[in-house]
């Protein structure tokens, strides 16, 4: 019960910024292949932030909440935006940069969030008080955290993740199209690599140095 009386406090501080960088991360693969050609993800109506739009049940709500729960690094996803990658101009390169629009979103929200908290840090003693400033703080403090997290967990190099399509189109034709057969299967590697964590030992390193440069650079 005393866990659960911690935990409340800690969701509705983290339940904003962790619903926000999930929506914003799948509405810029949108933007970014519309800009590309394929008008997709518009026709849909997911090129909007309201986020009855985009909500999946479970990697919205229940995985983060759960991850949270059990103090491990939280990342959750929103139903993925429809994107048709054989319309985008630029072929693979536009594969690419739909890909990497999700996870650059999430770094460009960690940054903003930074600024966000050294902003608070500074105005709590100010016009606008402790209890406004404080709580404000440990939300942006935990929109850093998440969208780190969001951002790393989704360059891995695996498909169906955003990583998994960059290294689609960084490879050579004859080996793009031999990967590409394994996203059949990506959510099955995924959930292997997570439990005997291979994922953890490649993306930890990876998430700790980028707060550190977070950290250094603004706070």
């Amino acid at each position: 019960m005393e866990q659960i009386a911690q935990f409340i406090p800690t969701l509705l501080v983290a339940a904003l910024p962790i619903l926000f960088a999930i929506i914003a991360h799948e509405v810029m693969h949108g933007v970014i292949a519309l800009q590309l050609g394929d008008d997709t993800a518009l026709r849909a109506g997911r090129l909007t932030l309201n986020p009855i739009s985009h909500i999946d049940p479970f990697g919205t709500i229940i995985m983060p909440v759960m991850l949270m729960f059990l103090h491990l690094p939280v990342f959750g996803y929103a139903k993925p935006v429809p994107v048709d990658f054989s319309r985008l101009r630029n072929g693979r390169t536009g594969m690419m940069e739909v890909a990497a629009a999700g996870p650059l979103t999430n770094f460009v929200l960690a940054f903003v969030s930074a600024l966000g908290l050294r902003a608070m840090v500074r105005f709590a003693g100010g016009p606008l008080g402790a209890e406004v400033a404080v709580p404000l703080a440990y939300m942006f403090k935990a929109s850093i955290m998440v969208n780190v997290v969001l951002g790393v967990f989704n360059l891995f190099p695996l498909l169906p993740l955003d990583g998994g399509r960059v290294l689609t189109g960084l490879l050579p034709l004859s080996a793009a199209r031999a990967f590409a057969q394994t996203e059949r299967y990506g959510f099955l590697i995924l959930l292997v690599l997570l439990y005997t964590g291979w994922v953890n030992a490649v993306i930890d390193p990876i998430i700790n140095v980028t707060l550190s440069l977070i950290s250094r650079t603004l706070l």
